[in-house]
């Protein structure tokens, strides 16, 4: 930015900088005022002063046309990457007077777009203007800004004003969630499961002391061995045991290994492959969590989608990796001695990464990040790598 534009962007946001139209007429006034000083012609004393007055009201009147300019903003609600975040400014005028022909700006992060502009022809008294416009996106992440610029040159066109005001706005952008019509690492675990807790059911259905949870008067079709002997003499009627039914013992926690360096496009693609794995389990009816090196363990779909919209490589690790099963998401061999050997795990890299000297039993996939991620997801073939 040169020494001038300086000038005059400090100008404008402090006080006024002349139009092109405005130093014009300067340049024109100043003419005429020197040739009335030479010639002592009356009439041009009083046609400069005229012209002279007219700059100064040019000048005062953009500052007071911004004044007692109240802006709001709504929440901005979450979108996945790609849709586009619909924003909207509320510009309230609480003068006694109309505000006409402004020009308003939204200074966006330049990592998110190009700063938004949109002209408004006029505010009546007390009355307020809603502003919605449409931003699209790109990648995931969590936008934050804060500054709205008001600008006008009304009423004359002489002279620019611009004032701002910090209005914070934070946006969220969700990863892409990949509609995964089959999965076989999830769908692996969710049989596993379902097995282990069918045989627990069968138990507990089949069990007749130590697991009883309250009484109940009898109903029609209890089975008798149910039936509470003493508790049924002691109030008179048939006293039926509730039993305590079983809960699978193990969870499936998703950890992506944020605390490593990654290379940007790999990262991403874990992320994405992260919240589709998270969301395919929960179709599942999988009890499942998800890890960050930041974070530690979260569940609940916005706070998934919140905590991978946020989360970064390099991050520092301040949570503990969970003492259970695993998918093990990372781009470092070596972090594979980390999780337990009935975990599984996503590798992103290729095939030279499996020279590293690594003792390791569990399942997994390496993930080509030149193949479609949806595809590999679906088609992963459960191998057995032992470096």
């Amino acid at each position: 930015m040169t020494l001038n534009k300086q000038i005059a962007d400090w100008l404008e946001s402090h006080w006024v900088t002349p139009a092109y139209s405005g130093w014009v007429l300067i340049g024109v006034t100043s003419c005429f005022f020197g040739a009335a000083v030479n010639t002592m012609a009356g009439w041009l004393y009083v046609l400069s002063g005229l012209s002279f007055a007219l700059l100064g009201i040019a000048a005062i009147l953009p500052v007071r046309s911004l004044r007692n300019i109240k802006i709001r903003r709504a929440a901005i609600q979450p979108v996945s990457a790609g849709e586009a975040l619909t924003v909207e400014v509320e510009i309230a005028n609480e003068t006694a007077h109309p505000k006409s022909l402004l020009q308003i700006q939204d200074l966006l992060p330049f990592i998110l777009g190009k700063p938004v502009q949109a002209p408004l022809e006029v505010i009546l008294p007390h009355q307020s203007y809603t502003w919605r416009y449409h931003h699209p996106t790109q990648q995931r992440g969590v936008y934050r800004w804060h500054t709205i610029q008001l600008r006008t040159a009304a009423p004359v066109g002489l002279f620019w004003c611009r004032r701002q005001q910090e209005i914070p706005a934070t946006a969220v952008v969700y990863p892409t969630v990949l509609p995964l019509t089959a999965c076989p690492i999830i769908d692996s675990v969710g049989q596993e499961n379902h097995a282990k807790s069918y045989n627990q059911q069968q138990r507990v259905q089949l069990a007749t002391e130590g697991l009883t949870r309250s009484l109940r008067p009898y109903r029609i079709g209890d089975p008798l061995r149910l039936i509470h002997w003493r508790s049924s003499a002691r109030y008179g009627e048939f006293r039926v045991r509730e039993l305590e039914m079983m809960t699978e013992g193990r969870e499936l926690v998703i950890c992506l290994d944020s605390a490593e360096t990654w290379e940007e496009d790999c990262f991403e693609q874990a992320v994405i492959a992260a919240a589709s794995l998270y969301f395919y389990a929960r179709k599942q009816q999988l009890n499942v969590q998800l890890w960050t090196a930041a974070t530690g363990l979260v569940e609940g779909n916005r706070t998934v989608l919140h905590t991978l919209a946020a989360t970064n490589f390099n991050e520092a690790q301040v949570a503990n990796l969970p003492q259970s099963r695993l998918i093990w998401l990372s781009q470092n061999a070596l972090s594979l001695n980390k999780i337990s050997p009935d975990s599984y795990w996503l590798l992103w890299g290729n095939d030279s990464i499996w020279q590293s000297k690594v003792v390791h039993n569990s399942f997994g996939l390496l993930i080509d990040k030149e193949q479609p991620l949806q595809l590999q997801l679906q088609q992963v073939v459960r191998v057995e790598r032992s470096f």
